[in-house]
Parts: C-alpha cells; structure tokens; sequence
C-alpha cells in the first residue's frame, strides 16, 4: 500500500521555494490492545475522578495547573496557553547548512521522507544539490501546532527531515558520574579485542526483529484458533563478576556458533 502524506509544507531557503509532501519514515508497530470488562466484554473507558468524592468531573471543569519547585500552583486556562502557540505556517525554513555528519546521533528524534508536491522539478534540483554539496540544513516548521527544529538530508536520493530534540532535552556526558574501578589487564583486555573483533558484521536491519512483538503475536493466533498455551517462566541468567571468566566463556561461545 503507497504511502499516504501527514502534511505538506514548503522548503524554503534565500528565494527558493519547493513545495513538497511529509511522510512518516518510521510507524508504531507495537500491539494495542482494547480494555474490556472481564465479566461482559464490553469495552471500558477512562474518566477523571475526584479523589475524595470518587466522583467523574466533567472535562469542562478541569484546569490546568504548573507545579513549581517549592510546591506552588500556578492554575492556567486554556486561552492563555492557546494565546502562546506557534503561528500556523507552511513553510520548512532553512537556517543554516552545516557539514554532514556533524550533529551526533543524541540529537536525533523522529525521521520524515519529503515527497514533491505537484511539479517535481525543483524537488529534485534540491535532492541533488544537497546530495552534491555534501551538507544538511537546519530547518524549523510548525506542525499540528507544535513546532519543530530538524535537519534536512539526503537519504538513497530523497529529501528526509529528521526531527531534533532541543538543547534542554539533551543530557551532556558532564553530568554523569565518572567510571570507578580497576583498568583491564593486559590479559583481559587481549580478550575483549578478541571478541569485538569476532563480533565485527555489517548492519543489516532485517536481521534484529522486535522478539517480544513476535512472540506476542505467535500467542495470539495461537489462542484465535483455539490451541492451549503453555507459559515458561522465564530464567534470568547468572552474573559473574569475575570479567575474565565471562570474557572466556563469550570467546568460547563465539567460537562455537562461528564453527557451526
């Protein structure tokens, strides 16, 4: 089934202007289930209860209300933070054009494939200069409201704009504690190259499924047509500190799946 577009905006840098599609690059593949009460099956939903008096308040009467620090209510209503929304847009404005490879990967947050939307002249000049020029722009759009910072790249030949996180969401490696412990010896560490070395392949995405997704929906069509099923509590493995011992055994591992 073709994909369908989540929106259409205008790729927009100095005079030039390039109308085009968004398309959602990755999707939700997780199983969903429905709520339903036990005794009828019949599907249930959520409300907002009052704690004390257990009873539903109507969604005309909730606010909203900011927590702050010291434990103080700031209630806001729905206007004053309507007020404060993005102006609606389409464009895809272009800041700035950076090298490629130059944002790390913790920035990163959500693909898009930009498709042309109507004459796909310009589409494909802009696929092909950024491809030839070897840079990403940085761009910000508002979508649905909300607005977003991304960069735009090339990807097998089609535009994509991969959504960034912003600067407060990213945390930086200062605020982590620094690794404590003895270094590796020099036998130690022979082994760990051993078995980086051993595990060195190429990434081939087909190969790392979602097993737990799959076993979920092995379940399932095995209760839709009526077969029993048998749940295995699972083993969690033993851990040794011993890294030596553990190194060993993986090398012996490796070795012996490599063999067959």
């Amino acid at each position: 089934m073709a994909a369908r577009a989540m929106w259409k905006g205008v790729v927009r840098f100095g005079d030039i202007r390039v109308p085009v599609k968004l398309y959602a690059a990755v999707e939700d593949r997780n199983v969903h289930f429905r709520l339903l009460h036990r005794k009828d099956k019949e599907p249930v939903k959520q409300a907002m209860v009052n704690p004390d008096t257990e009873k539903i308040v109507p969604y005309q009467e909730i606010s909203r209300a900011f927590v702050t620090d010291e434990g103080d209510l700031v209630m806001l209503d729905r206007d004053e933070l309507a007020a404060l929304e993005p102006e609606k847009s389409r464009d895809i404005e272009v800041m700035h054009f950076l090298p490629q490879h130059e944002i790390d990967h913790r920035w990163f947050d959500r693909p898009y494939y930009l498709g042309p939307d109507g004459a796909s002249e310009d589409y494909f000049a802009l696929a092909a200069s950024l491809e030839n020029s070897n840079l990403e722009g940085i761009a910000r759009w508002v979508m649905r409201n909300k607005e977003y910072l991304g960069a735009l790249r090339v990807h097998d030949g089609y535009p994509m704009l991969m959504s960034l996180r912003h600067a407060e969401e990213v945390i930086s490696v200062e605020q982590l504690e620094a690794p404590t412990g003895k270094p590796l010896d020099d036998r130690e560490l022979s082994m760990a190259r051993q078995l980086i070395a051993m595990l060195d392949a190429k990434f081939e995405p087909q190969n790392y499924r979602d097993e737990y997704r799959d076993r979920v929906m092995e379940l399932l069509e095995t209760k839709r047509q009526g077969g029993k099923v048998k749940v295995v509590p699972f083993r969690k493995r033993e851990r040794s500190d011993d890294l030596a011992a553990a190194l060993e055994a993986s090398l012996k591992n490796g070795r012996k799946h490599a063999g067959s």
